[in-house]
């Protein structure tokens, strides 16, 4: 993982954004969080599995349903099947040793 701190990258409203096999942070006190950075890797092993492009287009288009769902931004990001399992784990730091293959989709 390749931590770098920028706010041009992170978009406003967030933390961090990962874009393998970076994780760009808006602050360096993000770093310094465990909970954060095992959120961030969950996300990096997601990429990998899906061979990075298809990642974010079927976090795009999950996004874009989640938000017709939900008509409501937050609540739309909240629910993607990454964010969910991600937030689900992100204070498990030995849940990346043990996670199988595509568990995100226990999340759709």
């Amino acid at each position: 993982m390749l931590l770098i701190i920028s706010k041009f990258w992170v978009p406003k409203g967030f933390s961090g954004i990962t874009i393998f096999p970076f994780v760009f942070v808006r602050d360096v006190f993000w770093a310094e969080v465990k909970s954060f950075v095992n959120h961030e890797k969950i996300h990096l092993r997601q990429q990998l599995e899906l061979l990075i492009v298809l990642f974010f287009i079927w976090y795009g288009l999950e996004f874009l349903i989640r938000l017709m769902q939900y008509e409501n931004f937050k609540k739309a990001y909240r629910n993607i099947s990454f964010e969910r399992e991600a937030y689900a784990n992100e204070h498990n730091e030995t849940y990346l040793n043990t996670r199988r293959f595509f568990s995100f989709l226990r999340y759709f």
